[in-house]
């Protein structure tokens, strides 16, 4: 048996988040052990803690849902991996740890000349991208879309498969100090979110119609996305930034308001309208390993670039790398470095 250290908590308050050792029991037939070196934060970790997402777990859970590591162990049947492997991988629920046992189906080689941190920040953000770009999306060349979040994980990542279609690409972010780099990451225009995000948008499209929207922001940047949406567009949404909010646990009074005022699509007006509004959460895919793989085997073709990772924080400062991570201020991904021995 291996000891591991792991942060976990009763959903609802950051403050029950602590660190905890235990005894790992040896991987099952069709498992592996892996030493985690690196540990991916996403929105979807926020929102578990917070205990506003539909899939947490109930009573103790350790959160997490991407790594990257070691294989230290492997279980009888395992045959695609042995030990010694660097692989990354995507796991519902349980990625805070310096160890943890997964099937053999859920971890992928990590790509020569990438680092562990690097790789830690691929899988969720990579597959949200493309499942939502391609298979909800349905990006066709040089078509126009609109990515929201754009610094972030998911918001590159999107950006540089859109390119790959030739498309033209429109970046939102929320503060003026992401411009640069949205442009250096080569988005053709970028707005910085506001009151005028209606103007904003119409400037930045010109004489181009808009066929596809990732959206993750909702509320009136949702209900102006869709408005100015060309027929036959597609709303893709794979997030809601607009219920986090900084602090130790929800702000519930806001989150209920937000809620109660959220933008309501008209069912029959849609077909009126010539629109798609479809969304979808990671979940869904990683109960579907051969569907996984088949879009890892897509991605393969695409050759991305490495992620972009824009804070690196050690393991035993877990609480202000969340508190970090929940401001909205940082670019690129946030990844946790363990130091684990093997």
């Amino acid at each position: 048996m291996i000891k591991r250290k792991s942060y976990a908590l009763k959903a609802g308050n950051l403050n029950n988040l602590k660190l905890v050792e235990e005894n790992l029991s040896d991987p099952a037939p069709g498992q592996v052990t892996v030493a985690v070196s690196a540990i991916g934060l996403n929105f979807a970790d926020i929102f578990a803690m917070f205990g506003l997402y539909s899939a947490t777990p109930k009573g103790t859970f350790i959160p997490g849902l991407e790594y990257a590591g070691t294989i230290v162990k492997v279980g009888s049947d395992v045959t695609s991996v042995q030990v010694g492997d660097r692989i990354m991988g995507v796991t519902r629920f349980g990625a805070y740890t310096t160890h943890l046992n997964i099937e053999e189906t859920y971890v992928i080689p990590i790509p020569q000349g990438w680092t562990d941190e690097e790789a830690s920040g691929y899988l969720v953000q990579v597959l949200t991208a493309y499942y939502g770009l391609t298979y909800l999306g349905r990006l066709e060349k040089e078509e126009t879309v609109l990515i929201h979040s754009a610094a972030g994980g998911v918001g590159i990542l999107a950006n540089r498969i859109a390119k790959k279609y030739g498309a033209f690409t429109i970046g939102t972010v929320g503060s003026s100090d992401k411009v640069d780099f949205c442009k250096k990451e080569g988005y053709d225009r970028v707005i910085v979110r506001s009151n005028n995000f209606g103007t904003d948008l119409k400037k930045a499209l010109g004489d181009r119609k808009l066929n596809v929207v990732m959206e993750c922001i909702g509320g009136k940047i949702f209900t102006e996305g869709f408005k100015q949406m060309t027929e036959q567009g597609r709303i893709v949404i794979y997030g809601a930034a607009q219920y986090a909010s900084p602090g130790k646990r929800p702000n519930y009074l806001k989150a209920a308001w937000m809620f109660l005022n959220r933008p309501k699509i008209d069912a029959q007006q849609l077909a009126e309208d010539n629109k798609t509004v479809s969304g979808f959460n990671l979940i869904y895919l990683y109960e579907k390993s051969d569907l996984l793989h088949q879009l890892l085997s897509e991605l393969k073709e695409l050759n991305l670039e490495k992620p972009h990772v824009g804070n690196v924080i050690d393991f035993d400062k877990m609480i202000d790398a969340i508190q970090l991570f929940q401001t909205g201020k940082t670019v690129g991904k946030v990844v946790i470095k363990v130091n684990t021995p093997a």
